[in-house]
């Protein structure tokens, strides 16, 4: 029996193996050569780094043992290439978000229009970005000033901000964002934009969900820069920017101020409620009332391309709470993205019973907005409240959702297709009342230049809940304001609707001028589509009527 130690077996390709080991020595000395001449220009003050090496950079001349300034600099530049790269990973999985509206709404949109739902979802994001690339960003951050986790940065943002009545409402510096005549031309500014550029996408692409199916393709570029250069950054500067609402506990004593930590009101209220507006002035889809003002299901054709599409957003929403700290080194992360799964669960589960217990289904695409929910509520209190809060939170979410649902569509007599209004704006108002009742005083020291960590109502701070119900009725009567005066101007001018005749032939035969599935019958001929079901609307009806039925 061999020695388990025997080598005789390979003896005769010894010679082989000690040329690949030859090889892999000489490569990993070429690996580690590269290696170290791209970290010691980085380390060492190469130019693009060049705000970030400082008057302690230390020069590949530099003879000898390095000293211990020499030694901090270089710790501190490696600790903010790692916050650098913390928010470009942020960033990739914020705009991943992008593929999972797209395949919600689709999925929750009949076959004839989905090539048009899926192309609104991909084209705001170029029309928003350019918009708020040349206008949003300046307003939203052009009077921040320092970032926290980018020294050397401290100068680029720095702005002074319009003001009303003492009040800052806009920043002043960074239009073009880059331009080398106002000093932004600086990575750490470049790694902001990138970041808050991702989440003003958001905003915009929560409206298409609302308005789909009867939207006109050429009125929906307008609302795109409308959106990513005015409304969204404004509102975002009032809470992320210094703005405002941001000093309302520095000058009026209420709290923190308003906090928001990821979103719940800055970017999913703002597209909730501009959803809200555009399905109002558009008018329900041909079909989905009937005289009396009875509802008729429309049912998606497509849930299980829904349902991936929530898993999708699932997985981005780990950058969108969990990376919104800007920094690797803040090591609160853990804990938002453990908030943040914890309150999706239960909002899913609350509105999947709830609906089961109503309608004697477990509708499938109430449980995936009921998901939805439970992460845009906690988007806001992720970073401050207590695991269990975070639970609850996520369950008050998915009951919310549900009634929300019912109300706009049997009340408000409003045809909201994917429940745009009822995700994204009325639970981006529950997130932020739900910190100013939840925040446990474990996070925030210092939040918005208020000694003391973050507080809410149960935990001693009233002013904080005032605080936060205040962006509540800010953030509604601004955003759906602002865009339904902009969606009447524009029906006035350009026309906002598609036609009837478009909207009964689908729009991507009419609009696109191809079709989502060409190989299937009914997904777009002309003439097809058209609605005459009498079965009143409930949501346990969109997942159980035929699909294909509304093709």
């Amino acid at each position: 029996m061999k020695s388990f130690f025997d080598f005789s077996a390979v003896r005769g390709r010894m010679p082989d193996i000690a040329k690949r080991a030859a090889v892999r020595t000489a490569l990993l000395a070429l690996v580690a050569a590269i290696a170290f001449a791209l970290l010691g220009g980085i380390a060492f003050g190469d130019p693009v780094g060049a705000n970030y090496g400082g008057a302690n950079a230390v020069t590949a001349e530099a003879a000898g043992s390095p000293t211990l300034a020499e030694i901090a600099a270089d710790a501190g530049t490696t600790k903010t290439a790692m916050n650098f790269f913390f928010i470009i990973v942020g960033t990739a999985l914020i705009f991943f978000m992008q593929a999972g509206f797209m395949l919600v709404e689709t999925g929750f949109c009949r076959s004839k229009n989905a090539a048009h739902v899926a192309m609104t979802n991909f084209v705001i994001f170029a029309v928003g970005a350019l918009a708020y690339w040349a206008i949003g960003f300046a307003l939203q951050f052009g009077s921040l000033g320092a970032f926290f986790w980018a020294p050397g940065s401290e100068a680029l943002l720095t702005g002074d901000a319009v003001k009303v009545a003492g009040q800052a409402i806009a920043g002043t510096k960074g239009f073009l964002t880059g331009s080398l005549m106002d000093g932004t031309y600086d990575p750490g500014v470049f790694a902001f934009f990138l970041f808050q550029l991702v989440f003003m996408d958001t905003a915009a692409t929560i409206v298409t969900g609302g308005m789909a199916e009867r939207w006109k393709f050429s009125s929906f570029i307008p609302f795109g820069i409308f959106m990513g250069a005015l409304v969204y950054p404004i509102y975002g500067m009032w809470v992320w920017g210094g703005g405002w609402l941001a000093s309302l506990g520095a000058n009026f004593g209420l709290g923190h101020g308003v906090v928001d930590f990821a979103g719940s009101s800055v970017v999913h209220a703002v597209g909730g409620f501009a959803a809200l507006a555009g399905a109002m002035v558009l008018g329900p889809r041909l079909g989905k009332f009937k005289e009396d003002g009875t509802p008729v299901a429309i049912p998606g054709h497509h849930i299980p391309m829904a349902i991936l599409g929530c898993i999708v957003l699932v997985f981005g929403w780990f950058g969108f709470n969990g990376m919104s700290t800007l920094a690797a080194t803040d090591l609160r992360f853990p804990i938002i993205i453990g908030n943040t799964m914890l309150a999706a669960a239960a909002g899913c589960l609350s509105a999947m019973f709830l609906v089961w217990r109503l309608w004697g289904k477990p509708d499938p695409s109430m449980a995936v907005n009921g998901m939805l929910a439970g992460l845009v509520a906690i988007t806001a209190p992720c970073a401050f409240v207590a695991p269990w809060a975070a639970v609850l939170i996520g369950l008050i979410a998915g009951l919310i959702v549900v009634g929300s649902v019912v109300f706009i569509e049997r009340v408000l007599k409003v045809d909201d297709p994917v429940g745009a209004s009822s995700v994204h704006g009325v639970n981006g108002v529950w997130g932020m009342i739900a910190l100013g009742l939840f925040a446990d005083g474990t996070y925030g020291a210092g939040w918005n230049l208020v000694d003391g960590p973050v507080t809410g109502l149960f935990y001693g701070d009233a002013g904080q809940l005032v605080a936060q119900v205040i962006a509540a009725v800010v953030v509604f009567a601004w955003a759906f304001g602002m865009h339904y005066v902009f969606f009447k101007a524009q029906s006035f001018v350009m026309g906002l609707r598609s036609s009837e005749a478009d909207e009964l032939a689908g729009l991507d035969a009419t609009e696109m001028g191809l079709l989502a599935y060409p190989d299937f019958a009914g997904s777009g001929a002309l003439g097809a589509g058209s609605q005459t079901e009498s079965e009143p609307q409930h949501p346990s009806e969109r997942a159980h009527k035929p699909v294909g039925s509304e093709a």
